[in-house]
């Protein structure tokens, strides 16, 4: 990738993530609110301070709706596309070892990408059709917290230095029990 792509590529996300996040704090500053500040929630998100508002939510319900499709469903789509044309791609591939290793990784990819796009989509395109609070605080963990923890986890797996490493730790401590 050359390097104006890339910069074009991270002003690109940076301009339309700061645009989404000015337009979603404009609207909520626009509502009023009930005299209780706490949010039942484990972080700050915007379905949950919707719930404390006085003031009718339905322009910001349909924003969130509007920029997680445009933002959010767009991604997902474009990231199933690439890796339609990757699994094309593998299943050219004439031995039956590297397909498989091929396979291995691409499976590994598309979990951490379904947990985090299933968890954002059920997050936001939802509220304004029917809120679960308690069923939210789970799914956003899943985005929140394990996409990003899984994430290392499951590149670094795939690393047989660090498989190295991991083994050789493991018959040292097994080494020490003896």
């Amino acid at each position: 990738m050359s390097r104006t792509a890339c910069m074009c590529l991270a002003g690109a996300a940076w301009i339309l993530g700061s645009v989404n996040s000015m337009t979603h704090t404009c609207l909520i500053l626009k509502l009023s609110f009930m005299e209780t500040n706490i949010i039942d929630h484990f972080f700050c998100e915007i379905p949950p301070v919707l719930k404390l508002a006085k003031s009718d939510t339905y322009v910001n319900d349909i924003v969130i709706v509007a920029s997680d499709v445009l933002l959010g469903m767009i991604c997902f789509i474009l990231t199933v596309i690439s890796y339609t044309y990757i699994i094309s791609t593998i299943m050219k591939i004439k031995s039956a070892e590297k397909k498989k290793k091929a396979f291995s990784t691409c499976a590994s990819h598309l979990t951490v990408v379904t947990i985090f796009y299933g968890g954002v989509i059920y997050t936001y395109v939802r509220p304004a059709f029917n809120n679960h609070l308690e069923a939210d605080k789970v799914v956003s963990a899943l985005y929140a917290i394990a996409s990003p923890v899984l994430n290392p986890i499951i590149y670094s797996l795939r690393n047989k230095e660090v498989i190295n490493a991991i083994n050789k730790t493991f018959a040292r401590k097994a080494s020490w029990r003896k």
